[in-house]
């Protein structure tokens, strides 16, 4: 198997990144790994590999975690194969007496979920509430779970004694060995279920299609986590479920960008609103708003509209909008419309395309030296 890459090496930040920078790393370059947007064969890969390292550092309490052990889980105990004395568990239990192993019977928590939701560009902004229906596995309503059939109840393992192991014993010349491994009469659950149950099969879960509602709220991003709490796998003998984890991926639009809390877009402006000056009409999120455009203006200049872009996820207030002005000019202009432009270089000393020699011709020349 692949070694993990340190996951500050997959955002390209260095250990001293702010919360601000890994968010910024991460939308970068799950837009760039998306396999929507980016066909290679590695991109989904990529992608996958960008959210874990984000779903790490980006908590709190993973980031601290994995900065003191890095990609190795302090919790988990040393593993066991076949043959060898069984783990972490056992080892403590011959030096100090203890019980390290885990209890087959315990109550387990469910799996977490995902779910992917695309939303429209203003949705993500202003906020929605919906349905989603998701597969998941539930706690079997016949026999609530047990496995066993309704009247009856799962019975201790006669061989384990519910504890769902079985110690081999073997003789060698280095003396006797005692090993520790799954109970092969029930596998390690420490239970058997004798009439097992018609609708799960002894299972004591099923598969069912649950309806969820979603809140999804304003200003929301591209990338996003939303958690819901209890909504995942359901537990086993009683522990708790899962939960659902639903990322959010967010539609472009037309003509508004998004960049965080600010939007963008372009507006264009004929020759004469940009040498003369206007008022002009701009689309924002929600209205339309008058735009002063001074006289002589050039192309590629922004101006804000404040307090028009996307309301802030945490804290009062909205981003702003900026707007970036573009002179277009014309393809198709009548004689008239020609001569008063010839005027106009006239008079401001210019040089017209049909005097002496065109633009490109002397870029020609330039390129081979003339």
């Amino acid at each position: 198997m692949a070694e993990k890459r340190d996951y500050y090496e997959v955002l390209g930040l260095g250990k001293d990144a702010s919360d601000d920078d890994i968010k910024k790393a991460y939308r970068k370059m799950a837009r760039q790994y998306h396999p929507d947007v980016n066909k290679a064969a590695d991109a989904e890969t990529k992608f996958k590999e960008v959210k874990e390292a984000y779903d790490v550092l980006s908590d709190g309490q993973k980031r601290t975690r994995y900065d003191q052990y890095g990609h190795v889980d302090p919790n988990q105990g040393m593993g066991g194969g076949a043959g060898d004395f069984g783990g972490f568990g056992d080892i403590f239990d011959m030096f100090f007496g203890g019980n390290g192993r885990r209890d087959p019977n315990a109550p387990q928590r469910g799996n977490d979920l995902q779910y992917t939701m695309t939303v429209e560009f203003k949705e993500a902004i202003f906020g929605k509430e919906t349905d989603i229906t998701i597969p998941r596995t539930e706690n079997c309503d016949t026999c609530h779970g047990s496995g066993a059939k309704p009247g009856t109840q799962p019975q201790t393992c006669s061989v384990c004694r519910g504890t769902g192991q079985e110690e081999v014993v073997q003789n060698t010349p280095f003396g006797r060995m005692v090993n520790r491994r799954a109970c092969s009469n029930c596998n390690g659950n420490g239970k058997i279920i004798k009439e097992r149950c018609s609708t799960c099969h002894g299972n004591g879960k099923v598969k069912k299609q649950r309806k969820i509602h979603v809140r999804i709220p304003a200003g929301v991003d591209d990338g996003a986590q939303l958690r819901m709490t209890g909504e995942g796998e359901g537990g086993v003998r009683g522990g708790p479920a899962g939960d659902l984890y639903i990322v959010i991926r967010v539609k472009s639009h037309d003509f508004f960008e998004r960049e965080g809390e600010d939007i963008y877009c372009e507006v264009p402006l004929t020759f004469a609103q940009a040498a003369l000056g206007d008022e002009i009409e701009i689309p924002t999120l929600t209205e339309k708003v008058k735009l002063k455009i001074p006289a002589g203006t050039q192309t590629g200049t922004f101006f804000r509209l404040k307090g028009k872009g996307v309301p802030r996820l945490r804290g009062a207030g909205q981003g702003d909008q900026h707007v970036k002005v573009v002179i277009v000019t014309p393809s198709k202009l009548s004689d008239e419309q020609k001569d008063l432009l010839r005027q106009f270089a006239s008079l401001d000393g210019e040089q017209t395309h049909e005097q002496e020699q065109s633009f490109f011709d002397r870029v020609k020349k330039a390129f081979r030296g003339d």
